[in-house]
């Protein structure tokens, strides 16, 4: 716990003013629970023994004041608490999410996205829980138990003693519990990402599942992991639950060993009616903040086990290290030399070597998973080379800062990617609105045209992942959106799939000019696409067997003739 505070501590020390307040509102809660307890004395003496008439409006309204305080208290607590909390969560959760974003590819492909999305939500649920609620009732009930505490030795230590003894029989077997419970809870939230794993799989697919009829296959994995979750969950209840019964037998045995000892005293007149009662009072509300400080720190367990997962990912360090130099210019030239990649113990790329230069419009082909894809993802910067090095305007590329290269590029990729916004900001995503930009680029996509017949024209809103748009449609968009941010680089990955050959060959019509200062980088499959190319690279086994023209490949290359004649057919 020491060291989740310590996480936390950056976070929380900027909230000192409301901290004040916080323990203003726990200091009048702890005084109005002693209190509580000392009124027991005069209420028995004064009042009933010895019927002191003025008692009988006293205490009534000694009683209201003290539950006034009590309650301005817990207010004063709860509000400024749950303040801090919700305002700690909210800048954690967008640090987390801002620092995943910035991570490497490498951690977002290794990662699942229902497990990172679990990370930003119920794990930073879970700690807010504990930020919000779980803290601040811990600190109040510590200082109520320790205020009694100190108010039962004043009134007869003798008593405290043999009361208060079976506390430390208390501690061990907490301890274990905490440590199982953690266990426990760490396991909870990774099978929870299992669930949202599932479900964002059930929802992304939606489509398959309807087309092959699958909804009983889906609902009876869904619920092997549903139960696996629910089973985690009962082990935890199973372990925290059984803190409360041992806390109130503890209690028990020492308000049992208090009613005898006590008792005897009264006998003996050695303590008051009132005395008396105002000692097993205290001694009585002393257990139960006690009570509720074992159970939450059961279940604080649980929150510091999902900061644990939280920290984890926040302190992981990007492989992909920032440079400092920033890309003002065009790209004028992209080199590789002796490239290689790998992706853990798979090779990607082996010994490639090529350059491109302005105006230029070069098309990489071959079979899948041949490194086309691998070698624009070097390019992107979403993985460095293994071996070799790649250079952008005779600078070697981790040099660069990686946003000023990004700028100088634009790409449309095989999965076409529309957020649920209006068809104008989808185009002029992450850039400043420019209806007039938004207009020329979408009739140089060659989708201005079904744009006018939306409901709201270029200002329709998108559902999510463009289910209100063709796959035709949604690929136009993507394109309008390369040519929107007029990057020197152009990547198109098989940006033309989803659309027919009278649309493609308009589309490159209109490319055509666009292109003309600018390097182009094509990934496609038809011929239609690659044959204006000023050079194609034939990628097999991750390596570049052959390069040249349409016609010098036709002629000279069976692998391309192979897949030339696959593409016809």
């Amino acid at each position: 716990m020491k060291q989740t505070f310590r996480r936390f501590w950056p976070y929380i020390k900027g909230y000192k003013g409301y901290y004040f307040i916080v323990l203003i509102g726990i200091i009048m809660t702890v005084l109005a629970t002693v209190a509580t307890a000392q009124i027991m004395q005069p209420l028995m003496d004064k009042m009933f023994i010895e019927k002191d008439p003025q008692m009988l409006y006293y205490i009534p309204l000694m009683m209201i004041g003290i539950y006034v305080v009590k309650s301005v208290g817990r207010y004063l607590q709860a509000v400024f608490m749950n303040y801090i909390g919700q305002h700690i969560i909210t800048r954690l959760r967008s640090q987390l999410l801002d620092h995943m974003l910035h991570l490497d590819m490498a951690f977002l492909h290794a990662n699942r996205s229902g497990e990172l999305i679990s990370r930003i939500t119920n794990d930073i649920n879970r700690v807010q829980y504990f930020v919000s609620n779980m803290l601040p009732e811990l600190v109040r009930e510590s200082l109520t138990a320790l205020g009694l505490i100190v108010y039962v030795i004043y009134l007869n230590a003798e008593l405290a003693f043999y009361s208060l003894v079976v506390l430390p029989l208390a501690i061990y077997p907490l301890i274990l519990i905490a440590k199982r419970l953690r266990r426990l809870s760490h396991r909870s939230q990774e099978k929870n990402a299992d669930v949202v794993t599932r479900l964002t799989e059930v929802f992304n697919n939606a489509e398959i599942i309807k087309a092959n009829g699958t909804e009983a296959y889906e609902m009876g994995r869904f619920d092997a992991e549903n139960n696996k979750f629910f089973k985690l969950n009962m082990k935890a209840v199973y372990t925290n639950e059984i803190v409360s019964p041992m806390m109130e037998v503890l209690g028990a045995t020492g308000l049992a060993a208090v009613i005898f000892i006590a008792g005897q005293q009264v006998f003996n007149n050695q303590m008051t009616v009132g005395e008396f009662t105002a000692f097993l009072t205290a001694v009585g509300l002393t257990f139960q903040p006690l009570r509720r400080v074992s159970s939450i720190y059961g279940k604080i367990q649980n929150a510091i086990a999902a900061s644990e997962r939280i920290f984890s990912v926040l302190d992981r360090e990007s492989m992909i290290e920032e440079g400092s130099a920033l890309l003002e210019e065009p790209i004028r030239e992209i080199g590789f030399s002796h490239v290689a990649l790998d992706y853990g113990e798979t090779h990607a790329l082996r010994d490639v070597s090529l350059s491109i230069h302005p105006s230029e419009q070069i098309a990489l082909v071959g079979d899948s998973g041949g490194g086309k894809s691998s070698l624009v993802n070097l390019l992107l910067r979403f993985y460095d080379p293994s071996e070799g090095e790649l250079r952008i305007n005779g600078r070697d590329v981790r040099e660069y800062d990686h946003r000023s290269l990004l700028k100088q590029m634009a790409v449309v990729s095989q999965r076409v990617y529309v957020m649920q916004d209006s068809l104008a900001e989808n185009v002029a995503y992450g850039l400043e609105l420019d209806e007039a930009r938004v207009i020329e680029a979408l009739k140089l996509a060659d989708a201005y045209d079904f744009a006018q017949g939306l409901p709201e024209g270029i200002h329709t809103l998108m559902e999510e992942g463009g289910a209100n748009l063709s796959g035709g449609q949604r690929q136009r968009i993507a394109i309008a959106r390369a040519i929107y941010k007029n990057a020197s680089v152009l990547i198109l990955d098989e940006a033309t799939s989803a659309l027919d050959n009278e649309s493609e060959l308009r589309i490159q019509k209109a490319l055509a000019s666009y292109t003309k200062d600018k390097i182009t980088i094509m990934i496609a499959h038809r011929l239609t696409t690659v044959e204006h190319a000023d050079r194609l690279y034939f990628f097999k086994a991750g390596e570049i067997t052959d390069a040249g023209s349409f016609a010098e490949l036709m002629e000279r290359s069976e692998d391309f003739q192979r897949i030339a004649r696959s593409y016809e057919g």
